[in-house]
């Protein structure tokens, strides 16, 4: 396994991510799997395990729990989060922490995040009213948190802003990074951001949630004509191996066959060449597809609705491969008169392209695809609504 030093620790690189854990066909977790890929972890050498409040309808930290109880409490980091992303009527740091440890049976959290720090929570996570950072630092001087830290998806410009805020508090920021998103969505930038602070990089969806895992024939073909013997999600972790500063990589493993394969994927460091760093990013250019937007921002200044039109062509381009979570939370941030629905279609954006592209056309495309994103509001007041009936329930 490799290792990567952080502080006073020896974290294994690879982690084990639980937003994915296996479930039975009415969608309950299953333990005993979870219980046996726990013990698989711990027996080649993975020591770092991750959780969240909002997991499996608030029952992955229950879960991993039962699993690592049955272990030596000194042979496991554990990482949690604070739901300050959820949205709800008021927000209360001191009862969910007491929750979360209880449900994870410890006393104290290796490593604790403020979750998802994005355009629509950093508000809630600044607001004096709920004391969120302020509370957890505490919990960290009294050690109960040992290593303090945070997520992050929201896009460059807050990203800078927050972490110019907090940076003297944040031990390791945790970002969305692989091949694909090392262009489409800054991570490159957001990797570079992050060590300019001295901030160690955490990561999460080291495979874009499968699909670097699940390319193409012709695109597996010219990754198995070099490495015929890896996995095609090989090369995601293998590209992140590759990057210095990244001292965590979380995977969501949902079976055995993946933990087995990613184990040893980190058994050895083999960083990539530069002609195979080359091939990576050509596969992610392919996998893109993308509108050819350059973002030289010649179109925004002529736009009578005030539209940030690179932004909405990248979110249209991220779209078309796949609706997320996170592409919701990323929508939803924009006030209805920012979303592509405002274009009025008078095509001066269009004019004054330099690549000629078609930008009505595209908004129009961009707000049929928008209707097809789940809505993240609902989902985090049916997340917050099914949290408390369990508590109320006892469980």
């Amino acid at each position: 396994m490799i290792y990567s030093a952080f502080q006073d620790k020896q974290l294994s690189l690879l982690g084990f991510g639980t937003m994915r854990l296996p479930v039975d066909e009415n969608g309950v977790i299953d333990q005993e799997q979870v219980n046996a890929m726990t013990d698989y972890a711990l027996a080649h050498g993975v020591n770092y395990f991750d959780t969240a409040y909002p997991y499996h309808e608030s029952m992955s930290e229950i879960a991993i729990g039962k699993a690592l109880a049955r272990h030596p409490r000194e042979s496991f980091y554990l990482a949690d989060k604070y739901p300050g992303h959820q949205i709800v009527e008021t927000y209360n740091p001191a009862e969910i922490f007491e929750e979360q440890l209880k449900k994870c049976g410890v006393e104290y959290f290796d490593f604790y995040l403020l979750h998802n720090v994005n355009e629509m929570s950093i508000g809630t996570y600044r607001d004096p009213r709920w004391g969120i950072l302020e509370y957890f630092k505490e919990q960290k001087r009294l050690g109960r948190i040992k290593h303090l830290g945070c997520s992050c998806h929201g896009r460059m410009p807050m990203m800078k802003e927050w972490l110019e805020e907090v940076h003297e508090d944040m031990e390791f920021c945790q970002i969305q990074l692989n091949y694909l998103d090392w262009t489409l969505q800054e991570a490159k930038e957001k990797y570079d951001l992050i060590t300019s602070y001295g901030i160690p990089v955490w990561v999460m969806e080291p495979v874009r949630g499968g699909k670097l895992a699940n390319l193409n024939e012709n695109q597996t073909a010219r990754l198995r004509e070099i490495e015929p013997e890896k996995s095609t999600a090989s090369w995601g972790f293998r590209f992140l191996q590759t990057l210095p500063n990244v001292k965590m990589v979380l995977s969501g493993m949902s079976n055995m066959e993946q933990m087995v394969d990613n184990v040893n994927t980190f058994d050895t460091c083999i960083a990539l060449s530069d002609a195979e760093f080359k091939l990576v990013l050509d596969i992610a250019e392919e996998l893109k597809n993308a509108v050819p937007c350059t973002a030289c921002r010649y179109c925004c200044d002529g736009c009578p609705m005030g539209l940030n039109i690179p932004m909405l062509i990248e979110t249209y381009n991220d779209l078309r491969l796949g609706t997320s979570v996170n592409l919701a939370m990323r929508w939803e941030a924009l006030p209805p008169e920012k979303q592509s629905s405002a274009c009025i279609g008078c095509g001066k954006c269009a004019k004054v392209c330099p690549q000629n592209i078609d930008i009505p056309g595209v908004m129009k495309k961009m707000t049929e695809l928008a209707k097809t994103l789940p809505s993240w509001i609902e989902i985090s007041r049916q997340r917050a609504e099914a949290a408390a009936k369990q508590k109320a329930a006892g469980k």
